[in-house]
């Protein structure tokens, strides 16, 4: 239950739902906002069903590829890393944030990469090869993660009248503070194992 728990929070603080906020709303603002609820619905299903392949399938690309626990585990540490320096000192110049869409969204950019990014779909394959019998509690994380994603995106003007844009920004440094904890601890759990084998 205790891993099930850790996979949720991590899943969630990798698709960063509260960063990615603004973005949709940039993307979905020339819509007329009954459709862009459908479109919301519409992309973040299309999400979860590329999230479920790649949880069901990457334990297998893994085992292919012939990569040991402990290889995983460190690059595992390694990428969240790289992704929670991201949050933390986010770049000015990131095209994410200039996503001007004028006719309706499908597939790009919304469910691809905004929420089943690479480093989300690298992250379900390393779960998956950290505990290959446990895809049931791994399938049950990835779908409260999703639900949770799905909630703050359809309430965004809640979240936008709760917090400024400073408020989100804030919450968002945090989710990455809190997400270097944890690749830290993936680091050192890969080293540890790697020195008792």
């Amino acid at each position: 239950m205790t891993k099930m728990l850790s996979a949720t929070i991590l899943l969630i603080l990798i698709i960063d739902p509260l960063g990615n906020l603004p973005i949709f709303m940039s993307v979905l603002k020339n819509l007329p906002p009954n459709r862009r609820r459908l479109v919301l619905i519409r992309e973040m299903i299309i999400a979860l069903l590329i999230m479920l392949l790649f949880l069901f399938t990457g334990e297998k690309i893994l085992n292919v590829l012939n990569l040991r626990t402990e290889t995983v585990s460190i690059s595992g540490g390694i990428i969240l890393f790289l992704i929670a320096i991201k949050m933390i000192f986010p770049s000015h110049n990131n095209t994410n944030n200039d996503i001007i869409i004028n006719k309706e969204p499908f597939l790009v950019p919304l469910a691809i990469p905004l929420v089943a990014g690479p480093s989300l779909l690298a992250t379900l394959m390393l779960l998956t090869h950290q505990y290959p019998n446990q895809k049931l509690y791994l399938s049950g994380s990835l779908l409260i993660a999703w639900t949770v994603t799905l909630i703050i995106l359809l309430s965004y003007e809640i979240f936008l009248h709760l917090f400024s844009a400073k408020g989100i920004e804030a919450l968002e440094r945090l989710m990455g503070l809190i997400l270097i904890m944890l690749s830290a601890q993936m680091f050192l759990d890969g080293i540890q194992s790697w020195f008792q084998h």
